[in-house]
């Protein structure tokens, strides 16, 4: 794992941002809480032990800069292998053409008091291979994470030094039973050991980024002019480290 004192100044949050962000972070935090507290939208959630051959990470492409990569194998902890899905009823847009919509702006699909996405790396126009996003949040850490590859219907990120989590995620549209459907799937390891403390044992940014995601697939409910259809899945697989 690449020391944070190595990383280049793109990725790293100034001084006066870290400030700015501590300040912030009760007021975001407790705002997330209160919609957490009265979301009405029907979670389905499993969780059951992985298996970690079944629940390992797809194998990164040759084509990836590996420079201040911070993969599972950088993590601290279990392994967590998530997948949240949502099926959309009355949408008027196709996969690809939602796809291209959040590609262009990642800040289209996020909740505005919980996260942002600065693109530091590669063309403001279009997503493409070996870009670079770091995802502002109301905590102590931002969140660098490269994009591995994007596809029509799809877009794969991984994360670097420095991000909460050592790992990989993958963002997915596609039509199923004549509905559009969007699914969430990431392998990650918690990130250091106070992330870990806060995820698994506090249990407070487990909850937080289910919200998080959950109010990601609400919104692209909406964007794609659409409902949705029975609630959001949500699975988690833990593989023990």
């Amino acid at each position: 794992m690449s020391s944070l004192a190595t990383l280049p100044a793109h990725l790293r949050a100034p001084r006066s941002r870290k400030v700015n962000l501590l300040a912030k972070w009760p007021l975001g935090l407790s705002l997330t809480s209160w919609r957490y507290m009265w979301r009405i939208t029907p979670l389905h959630r499993h969780e059951e032990a992985g298996d970690p051959v079944v629940d390992a990470a797809p194998a990164l492409p040759d084509w990836l800069d590996t420079d201040f990569l911070q993969d599972a194998d950088a993590g601290v902890g279990p392994l967590f292998h998530r997948h949240y899905a949502a099926s959309v009823r009355d949408s008027d847009v196709a996969p690809e053409e939602l796809m291209a919509t959040l590609t262009a702006d990642l800040d289209s699909m996020a909740p505005s008091e919980m996260v942002s996405f600065d693109k530091v790396r590669g063309s403001a126009e279009r997503m493409r291979r070996n870009d670079e996003y770091v995802v502002r949040m109301p905590a102590p850490w931002d969140g660098p994470v490269r994009v591995v590859d994007v596809t029509p219907t799809s877009f794969w990120l991984v994360t670097l030094a420095g991000h909460i989590e050592a790992g990989q995620i993958q963002f997915r549209a596609l039509s199923r039973d004549g509905l559009l459907r969007f699914e969430i799937e990431s392998w990650a390891r918690n990130g250091d050991k106070l992330a870990a403390l806060l995820y698994d044992r506090l249990r407070m940014t487990k909850e937080v980024q289910l919200h998080m995601w959950t109010s990601v697939l609400e919104r692209i409910a909406r964007m794609a002019g659409g409902r949705l259809a029975g609630g959001v899945e949500i699975a988690t697989r833990r593989v023990a480290a």
